[in-house]
């Protein structure tokens, strides 16, 4: 074909995609068409703005989880019966698999009492976070700022540095941290900067950045797939056939996120089991 010719054979798909790529946009300003952005995680003031006691929707989530996390626990305590009933025994199983499963299996049964109620608080604590952000109403995981994980990883932290003293002594404690046995001395100057940033930087900070990415992606996907339905259904209507795989992608998303909210509660709890066994083990 001359070029002549390809070039005016193209020239209405050119106008028909300028065009879509022109209204697009449009149609999503006028309908209101809300993106998922960064912004959504740091919500306007509810209380006390621009004071030291500002109190925002996040932190409003945060303060249901606990009162719900709370409640269920104390009522749980109060009804508990020789012969459980349902919720007696999803929140017994819960409670045995964090001792038995995590602490025990990882730290060790002589050992791991100490540390029972460190990791049955942070497992409970982070599951209730991150569940509220599948909770209508809620709509996003206490978890997805980085102040509350990094509270968390830093009393993890706190903790699995003062096992590791208490274990050996501040020097013995160093010794077996930054210098691991049955390796040629020689290579302790490579090993050591390695195993320094490992105990001291790398663990804490992982930990929090970890919860928290998981988090802040999941409440991206969930609004981008339910304002996308929305946005079909009301603002495009001969698109709103694209309302039907948008709305079973997000009920599939949020399935999705229940099993990530607990992933992500087990696998912050077991590696902080794992750093304190590996503190106040005699060698590592």
């Amino acid at each position: 074909m001359p070029a002549t010719r390809r070039h005016r054979a193209s020239r209405p798909q050119e106008t028909a995609l300028s065009s879509i790529a022109t209204i697009l946009p449009l149609a999503a300003d006028e309908s209101g068409f809300h993106t998922p952005s960064i912004a959504d995680f740091f919500p306007a003031p509810l209380l006390f703005e621009g004071t030291i006691f500002e109190f925002n929707r996040m932190q409003l989530v945060r303060v249901v989880a606990v009162v719900a996390l709370v409640t269920i626990m104390v009522l749980a305590a109060r009804r508990a019966k020789l012969v459980p009933g349902r919720g007696q025994n999803v929140v017994e199983l819960l409670l045995d698999f964090v001792r038995v499963n995590v602490a025990e299996d990882i730290i060790g049964k002589e050992k791991a009492h100490k540390y029972v109620a460190l990791l049955t608080t942070i497992f409970f604590a982070i599951l209730a976070f991150n569940i509220t952000g599948i909770v209508p109403g809620l709509n996003i995981a206490g978890t997805s700022l980085i102040g509350l994980p990094v509270m968390l990883a830093l009393w993890v932290y706190v903790m699995y540095l003062g096992a590791g003293v208490r274990a050996h002594g501040l020097g013995g404690f160093l010794k077996t941290s930054l210098f691991p046995p049955g390796v040629p001395p020689f290579l302790y100057v490579l090993l050591t900067p390695v195993e320094f940033l490992t105990v001291f930087i790398l663990r804490p900070v992982t930990l929090a950045i970890r919860l928290m990415a998981n988090m802040v992606a999941g409440h991206l996907m969930l609004v981008l797939c339910f304002a996308a339905t929305d946005f079909f259904v009301r603002s495009m209507s001969g698109m709103s056939v694209f309302a039907v795989p948008s709305l079973l992608g997000g009920f599939a998303i949020t399935l999705f996120e229940v099993f990530v909210a607990a992933l992500q509660a087990y696998i912050f709890v077991v590696l902080a089991a794992v750093y304190i066994s590996l503190s106040i083990s005699d060698e590592h």
